[in-house]
């Protein structure tokens, strides 16, 4: 029994570590996510500051910015063609929401793909990008109450 107890207990860890390093991943976000205080939202105007002062990942997420519109496009195209063929050929109320929501799924992620090749989406790292930008932000508005909190001290 003792030698069962042992060998589910390392199935367990074993199990345990291969899920640990497959969300392995999630370490990167703990500086930002999990915090008491939520970090303030941000506007177009500070993500353009953030790529006009970082000459590496500011161009690269200018890029993912932009590979936005050729999602929404390919997901309007898809679930306009999915939609009206469904409409055209069922007449189904349910049937063509149902087309039509697949039709805008497929086609978004469709979008999201041409954009992975046009915008060479692949040459860097995504993840890297946006980090960069919420630790920027976060330095950018921590940095500002310091400050604040500093001048009404003096």
């Amino acid at each position: 029994m003792a030698e069962e107890m042992g060998f589910l207990r390392r199935h367990f860890e074993d199990v345990k570590e291969h899920w640990k390093s497959n969300f392995a991943y999630l370490d990167y976000y703990k500086k930002t996510l999990g915090r008491r205080e939520p970090l303030p939202k941000w506007t177009d105007a500070d993500v353009e500051e953030f790529i006009a002062s970082d000459p590496v990942y500011g161009p690269q997420l200018k890029a993912l910015r932009e590979s936005k519109k050729y999602g929404i496009a390919g997901a309007l195209l898809g679930a306009a063609h999915l939609g009206g063929v469904s409409w055209k050929y069922s007449k189904s109320p349910h049937g063509v929401v149902l087309a039509t929501g697949f039709g805008a799924i497929c086609g978004g992620f469709f979008g999201l793909e041409v954009a992975e090749h046009v915008n060479q989406l692949y040459k860097f790292d995504k993840q890297a990008a946006n980090l960069r930008f919420l630790y920027w932000w976060e330095d950018k508005t921590l940095g500002n109450k310091h400050l604040a909190s500093g001048a009404q001290q003096n």
